[in-house]
């Protein structure tokens, strides 16, 4: 009898103690989610005053606010759909890549961009342009550098493309779309990547870490460079960490596939 009754305790404790830490679990799962929110909501509520607020009719203040108002529509519509934390976490990136296209229209108009932006989970090592570069692809010429200009009005914020690393700044047409898309377009634009970002083009800007980060990503791709390029687009490599960090002081910085300093370590 008393060993049943030893048993009996120990089930009800241990029943009670599994509803204890079910409990638990369930409040941290509730407090992660609505912090996921918040955040979301902060970031989108402070893209929307910019969007509305920022105005200029340079093509290269133009884009950029185009460019921004459409993540601001996607980040709203994900933030009524969302329902998990990751679900959250993806409209916060969508929301700091609108960010990332107010701070480039700030540095068109020739206003103060402001503090940083937290990283973009994607452009996490992509880095940035610190050199003007112009490269003839199928006839067609592409300008690239850091600043906006009559000939550079296409901000593109960093990223990975086919595994190539891609930096942030100003381009001449935007051909990362076309190369994201199939077929002849995914062709040209691969080879407008090559052209601007292999390490054998002898640009003095480049840095070893750049070109140990460009070897690492076209190593896997290469088969798939030389044989699909007619087929798949393959995309952007998309981080699933979205990280924290606090905007301060009303500025905005960053991009659009996210921000970064030297491109692989050394600078354009």
């Amino acid at each position: 009898m008393r060993t049943l009754l030893c048993l009996g305790i120990l089930a009800v404790g241990a029943v009670v103690a599994f509803a204890i830490v079910t409990a638990q679990s369930r409040a941290r799962r509730g407090d992660q989610l609505g912090d996921a929110r918040a955040e979301a909501q902060r970031w989108y509520e402070r893209l929307g005053g910019q969007v509305m607020s920022l105005h200029g009719d340079q093509p290269a203040v133009r884009q950029a606010l185009a460019d921004a108002g459409e993540r601001y529509n996607a980040a709203g519509s994900q933030l009524e759909q969302a329902r998990t934390v990751n679900q959250f976490g993806l409209a916060r990136e969508t929301a700091l890549e609108g960010l990332s296209y107010i701070r480039a229209a700030r540095t068109a108009l020739g206003i103060d961009p402001g503090p940083e932006l937290p990283p973009l989970a994607a452009a996490r090592g992509a880095g940035q342009l610190t050199l003007e570069r112009q490269v003839d692809v199928r006839g067609q010429t592409v300008k690239a550098g850091p600043r906006p200009g009559p000939d550079t009005p296409y901000y593109y914020p960093g990223g990975r493309m086919q595994g190539r690393p891609v930096p942030a700044g100003w381009y001449s047409t935007p051909w990362w779309k076309t190369a994201l898309g199939a077929g002849a377009g995914v062709v040209g634009g691969l080879l407008i990547a090559d052209a601007l970002f292999s390490p054998g083009w002898g640009d003095p800007g480049y840095g070893e870490g750049y070109q140990e980060g460009f070897a690492d990503g076209t190593d896997g791709a290469d088969g798939a460079d030389q044989g699909d390029l007619g087929g798949d687009a393959g995309g952007t490599d998309q981080a699933g960490d979205f990280g924290g960090g606090d905007f301060g002081g009303g500025g905005f910085g960053g991009g659009d596939f996210g921000g970064g300093g030297d491109f692989g370590g050394g600078d354009w």
